[in-house]
């Protein structure tokens, strides 16, 4: 499965499902490396993230949604990079950080969700410090994100369980906001988290 066919596919769910907006993608280099980083409100996040990206996108995401029988081959053809906290996987933590610093070598655009998890009530998690250790290895502009109309969704936690419930929203309205890119040198887990809560309107 190529790489345009993916932003495609991408594309074309997140505009069919949503009514998807777009601003700021000026701020996403032609080419060249970038670290995305993106609040984490629902599990099409990363589908979202892409439908509104020009260029592919290599995704970091938690290993156990990359071993999902329904889904595990798309990720796999999208390259997605599966990471655990060092607590569960230290072994696959650290290869993860490896992977990540090869795909920006390379040149290419990798997106992270700093909090670590989908929220589980509307508000931003805390920006968990790996993105500096990325940013520090590879020093690389990184991209503030912020996803505005998804929580409430199907694929939210915002009654429980995602995908649990039936699926009524369609053609919702959201938002992917993509702010101006920072210098590696002026990157912190907090300051980022500042800049996406600005772009969310917070």
């Amino acid at each position: 499965m190529s790489d345009t066919f993916l932003r495609r596919v991408a594309w074309i769910i997140a505009n069919t499902t949503y009514r998807l907006r777009t601003s700021g993608c000026k701020h996403i280099p032609d080419d060249g490396p970038a670290l995305l980083v993106a609040n984490h409100v629902s599990f099409v996040d990363w589908l979202i993230v892409q439908g509104a990206c020009p260029r592919p996108i290599r995704f970091v995401m938690y290993h156990g949604f990359a071993k999902l029988p329904l889904v595990r081959f798309v990720f796999r053809d999208a390259k997605v990079i599966p990471i655990a906290p060092a607590h569960e996987a230290s072994a696959l933590r650290d290869t993860a950080f490896d992977r990540i610093a090869d795909a920006l070598e390379a040149g290419d655009l990798v997106c992270i969700f700093p909090e670590g998890e989908v929220t589980r009530d509307g508000r931003m998690n805390e920006f968990r410090r790996g993105v500096e250790k990325i940013v520090a290895r590879t020093p690389v502009p990184v991209v503030p994100i912020a996803l505005k109309g998804l929580w409430g969704s199907f694929f939210s936690r915002k009654h429980g369980r995602a995908m649990s419930r039936p699926f009524r929203r369609v053609w919702s309205r959201i938002e992917v906001v993509i702010g101006e890119p920072l210098a590696p040198d002026e990157v912190t887990a907090s300051g980022l988290a500042e800049r996406v809560a600005l772009l969310r309107g917070l």
